[in-house]
């Protein structure tokens, strides 16, 4: 598939999940593209641990809530592929970015709503559309859900819903992307031990116990749970696979 090192784009990469994503891909050789939205040292940092192991790295910032700064930004990220690497396309687009709101159905607010919808749904729906003319024919786009969006816990509705629609999203993606040989997939992970959230499932000894007790593998995820899954997705291994909703939840609720 590639002439020359794959570069995949990352956003939400300087912290957490997309921080493991970004390593673990750059570990099997892929340079990277990662945004932030505010902590551009953590960027930093990020960067200098894939150059560290031999990569390219570039850290741009981008609030995926703010689709009015999409034009501006596929023209950074353009620059940075002539500047960094010669080339004028990405291989891989991963739509990591996200924020969490915990909320019972009958108590969420419509601001509550409206900054899910924006960071969840409308973000990746339209920086994609715009990504397009910059990712690379055979390359592949990977959505990040939930597995709020198989299984129902109070206080995820407006967040599941957000990801229940970009699995659907991503069906359609896929479909009328394929004639580009573009692959669409989205991956749903189950409750990680990260700072989502307030840092709940990691630092909230109940809630983890109450996760491993219901999850087949019997603990709860790993930050690099999910990076080594991107990785696998994102390999060569992955190219047949296709409109896919995968789960890696260690077996959660099933």
């Amino acid at each position: 598939m590639h002439t020359s090192t794959p570069i995949a784009l990352i956003t939400g990469g300087s912290r957490g999940l997309g921080r493991d994503m970004a390593l673990k891909l750059a570990a099997q050789g892929t340079d990277v593209i990662l945004t932030y939205r505010s902590r551009h040292d953590e960027a930093a940092a990020v960067v200098a641990a894939i150059e560290a192991i031999g990569r390219r790295a570039v850290a741009l910032p981008l609030d995926v809530g703010d689709s009015a700064g999409f034009d501006t930004f596929v023209e950074t990220v353009a620059e940075a592929l002539r500047t960094h690497w010669q080339r004028e396309r990405l291989d891989f687009l991963v739509n990591n970015a996200g924020i969490g709101a915990h909320a019972l159905f009958a108590d969420t607010e419509e601001a509550q709503f409206d900054a899910l919808m924006n960071v969840h749904l409308k973000g990746p729906f339209f920086l994609t559309q715009k990504l397009l003319p910059t990712l690379a024919d055979g390359g592949s786009i990977l959505n990040v859900s939930s597995g709020l969006a198989r299984f129902s816990l109070p206080g995820f509705a407006a967040y599941a819903a957000m990801k229940g629609a970009i699995e659907v999203l991503t069906r359609y993606q896929a479909r009328e992307l394929g004639e580009r040989g573009i692959t669409v997939n989205v991956l749903a992970p189950g409750a990680i031990e990260t700072d989502f959230g307030g840092g709940a499932v990691r630092d909230n000894p109940e809630l983890n116990a109450f996760v491993a007790a219901n999850t087949a593998l019997g603990r709860a995820g790993h930050v690099d749970d999910i990076g080594d899954a991107v990785a696998a997705l994102l390999g060569p291994g992955g190219r047949w696979i296709n409109g896919q909703r995968i789960e890696a939840s260690g077996g959660m609720f099933l």
